[in-house]
C-alpha cells in the first residue's frame, strides 16, 4: 500500500513535466520596428496561435532587424536557424521572376487588384516556397508609394540626378528610368544613407516614411500610388510538420485571417499615415497627369521586360491575374 502511495505521488508530480514538455517555442525575426502596422498583425497572429492552442505554441518575435537582418531573414528561416519570419517579396527577385512581379509599376495600383495578384500567385508560390522547405502563412500589401524628396518635384525632369532610395530589383529600375540614381538598400540603412549623403530622396509608403521619421531628412511626399507589394509571413516546413495537427490547422488558420487583417490595417494605415507626415511637417502633394504618364510607361515596359525573362508557367499567373482584373473591371463598372 504504501508502495502504491509513492507511486501515484511520483506520477502526479511528473505530469506537469509531462504537460510543459508538449509546449513548443518559435522564434520569429522582422525587420519592422514595433510601431508599424506589419509588426502589430503579426503581434495578433501571435496572440490568437497561442491563445486557441492553449499554450502548446508559443512565438517569439524579434521585431526591428534586431536578431536577423532583414535580407537574411529567408535563409534563416530555409536552414532552421527560426522558425518563421516575415520578408518582403521583392528583395528576392534574383531568385525568380514571380518575387518581383507584385513591384512592377502600376501592376497592382489599389488593394482590390492587390489582393486579385495575391490570390493568382498563391498557388505558385505554394510550390517555389515548397521546393525550399518553407511555407507561406500570410500575406499582406503595402500602401500606395510615393517619392519623399528634399526639396518639390512635380514633373519627371524634377528627378534627373536625385539619389533615390529603394528596395528591390524592379524599383531600382523604375527610379533609373525616371531619371534618378537610384540605390537598393535596407530599411534600417536608410538614416544612415541620409546622414552620409549617400541619398537624399525615398520612393516608399508614408508608413515607412513615419517608421524611419522622414521629416528629419525631407520636406516633401508626392504620392503616386503605383505599387501595392507585398509582404509574406513564411515558415519553415518541418517545424509545421512538427507541430500536432490540431496546432498546424490553429496556425494556418490564424495565418489567413492575418491577411484579411492586414490589408485592412494597411489601408487604414495608408489613411493615417500622411495625416501624421503633415503634422510632421511635411507637405503631402498628389502626383499630376505627367508624372503618372511617365509611371505609367515605364509600368508597360517592365512588365514586357519581365514575360522575357519569366517561364510559361511564371507567365499564366500574370495572364490569370490580368483575366480576373479585367473581369473585376465591368462589375465596379456596373455597380457605379
Amino acid at each position: 500500500m504504501q508502495f502504491l502511495r509513492k507511486l501515484l505521488v511520483t506520477a502526479a508530480c511528473a505530469c506537469p513535466m509531462v504537460a510543459a514538455s508538449a509546449a513548443t517555442t518559435w522564434t520569429m525575426a522582422s525587420g519592422y520596428p514595433e510601431s508599424s502596422f506589419f509588426t502589430q498583425n503579426i503581434r495578433q497572429f501571435i496572440k490568437e496561435v497561442e491563445t486557441e492552442s492553449q499554450g502548446r505554441l508559443k512565438v517569439d518575435l524579434r521585431s526591428n532587424d534586431t536578431l536577423v537582418k532583414h535580407d537574411a531573414i529567408k535563409r534563416a528561416v530555409q536552414a532552421g536557424q527560426i522558425q518563421a519570419g516575415e520578408i518582403r517579396l521583392g528583395v528576392y527577385g534574383n531568385e525568380n521572376p514571380m518575387y518581383i512581379l507584385d513591384g512592377l509599376p502600376n501592376i497592382s495600383a489599389n488593394y482590390e487588384e492587390a489582393a486579385l495578384l495575391t490570390e493568382a500567385q498563391k498557388p505558385y508560390f505554394d510550390k517555389l516556397l515548397g521546393k525550399n522547405g518553407l511555407r507561406a502563412i500570410t500575406y499582406v500589401a503595402w500602401p500606395g508609394q510615393g517619392f519623399f524628396t528634399k526639396t518639390p518635384v512635380s514633373a519627371p525632369a524634377d528627378f534627373k540626378g536625385k539619389k533615390l532610395r529603394i528596395y528591390s530589383q524592379p524599383t531600382q529600375k523604375m527610379g533609373q528610368m525616371l531619371g534618378f540614381q537610384a540605390t537598393i538598400l535596407p530599411f534600417a540603412e536608410v538614416a544612415q544613407a541620409f546622414a552620409t549623403g549617400l541619398i537624399d530622396s525615398l520612393f516608399t509608403s508614408a508608413q515607412t516614411g513615419i517608421d524611419t521619421q522622414v521629416w528629419d531628412n525631407c520636406k516633401y511626399f508626392m504620392y503616386t500610388g503605383t505599387l501595392h507589394n507585398k509582404n509574406v509571413v513564411i515558415i519553415n516546413e518541418r517545424a509545421f510538420r512538427a507541430l500536432e495537427p490540431d496546432v498546424q490547422k490553429i496556425v494556418l488558420a490564424a495565418g489567413e485571417r492575418a491577411t484579411k487583417r492586414g490589408f485592412e490595417m494597411s489601408r487604414k494605415a495608408g489613411e493615417d499615415t500622411v495625416e501624421t507626415l503633415r503634422k510632421n511637417g511635411i507637405t503631402v502633394t498628389q502626383a499630376g497627369p505627367e508624372v503618372q504618364k511617365a509611371l505609367a510607361d515605364v509600368g508597360q515596359a517592365m512588365v514586357a521586360d519581365w514575360r522575357k525573362s519569366a517561364s510559361p508557367d511564371e507567365q499564366k499567373v500574370l495572364d490569370n491575374y490580368l483575366a480576373a482584373k479585367a473581369a473585376q473591371a465591368p462589375a465596379k463598372t456596373a455597380a457605379n
